[in-house]
């Protein structure tokens, strides 16, 4: 393996205080309602940050499959926007520091990211490393986004998993993160955003908040979250309002409430999503009704937020 250092360009004017944390949400896999961009997107602009390490793109990422943006005005080009992997020291709302891993999620040489990453934890002697990721699932808008913690890091688990299946997943590059960093006993936590599936392509505020609520639980930081409050609350009335307006809809948002609600309580149905007999299909049913009823308003409402 080439040297996992080469991947990454150290700024030299930046001094980073020991013993602080790492949070970490890469893009480009499973976003579900964009919890892990609008986060991340969050943090950078609203927070003071500078750039410890700079990520080399031309290593790590596929242009032909995440194409930068390019502005075209008129007639010439220009405001070319290149793709972002950095480490960034911040400080939280309190002015408390941690380490920020932002930006697209590496298409080649994990295993030399992996090694990299872990090389800049031991060397920056981060105290925990905390991930977010967000996935799909059928559970209804009208209740708290719900978390899947991983790590070692029993305390949160415990305390805030509220699903925990034995199954195979398509893993992401700060899996592989997390996985190594277990095996030398660094404290380390992912939470996994259960995003009701019928939101999974709309930009979900609520998703966003959860997720620096987790962040708070793991490491202690504040965040300023007022404008995101507002936000999730606009948009989850404009939620009700579309589904308050069609009566199919409306059951199939009652019949997720019931098998969560039933879950939450502690009976025998296996997760959050499934019924008696395990199937899932509230889900698939609940998209296509949204996207009919969507398609038939769209008129006279350009900016549902379930879709374009």
């Amino acid at each position: 393996m080439r040297d996992p250092r080469s991947l990454y360009e150290l700024n030299a004017d930046v001094s980073v205080p020991a013993g602080i944390p790492l949070v970490a949400g890469l893009t480009g896999f499973a976003d579900a309602g964009s919890a892990v961009q609008q986060t991340t997107d969050y943090l950078l602009s609203t927070l003071e940050s500078t750039v410890v390490a700079a990520f080399d793109a031309d290593e790590l990422l596929d242009y032909r499959a995440r194409r930068p943006i390019i502005l075209f005005d008129g007639d010439h080009l220009t405001d070319y926007r290149p793709a972002r992997l950095s480490l960034d020291l911040a400080r939280d709302e309190l002015g408390r520091q941690f380490l920020l891993l932002t930006g697209f999620e590496p298409d080649f040489q994990w295993e030399r990211f992996s090694t990299a990453v872990l090389g800049l934890i031991d060397e920056l002697a981060v105290s925990s490393t905390t991930w977010l990721n967000s996935i799909p699932m059928p559970v209804p808008h009208t209740r708290p986004i719900g978390l899947t913690v991983s790590g070692n890091r029993s305390e949160l688990t415990d305390a805030m998993s509220v699903w925990r299946p034995t199954t195979q997943v398509p893993a992401n590059a700060l899996h592989l993160v997390e996985y190594r960093l277990q095996q030398l006993g660094h404290p380390t936590a992912g939470f996994v955003l259960l995003v009701p599936h019928y939101l999974t392509d709309a930009e979900h505020p609520g998703a966003a908040l959860t997720a620096l609520d987790a962040v708070s639980a793991a490491t202690g930081l504040i965040f300023p979250t007022d404008a995101l409050r507002e936000q999730s609350r606009e948009f989850l009335a404009r939620i009700d309002e579309q589904v308050a307006e069609n009566p199919e809809l409306s059951k199939l948002v009652g019949t997720l409430e019931e098998r969560h609600d039933a879950y939450m309580e502690g009976t025998s149905l296996r997760s959050p999503l499934t019924d008696e007999d395990g199937e899932v299909p509230s889900a698939d049913v609940i998209a296509a009704e949204l996207e009919k009823f969507l398609a038939r308003r769209r008129g006279r409402d350009d900016e549902s937020p379930l879709g374009g």
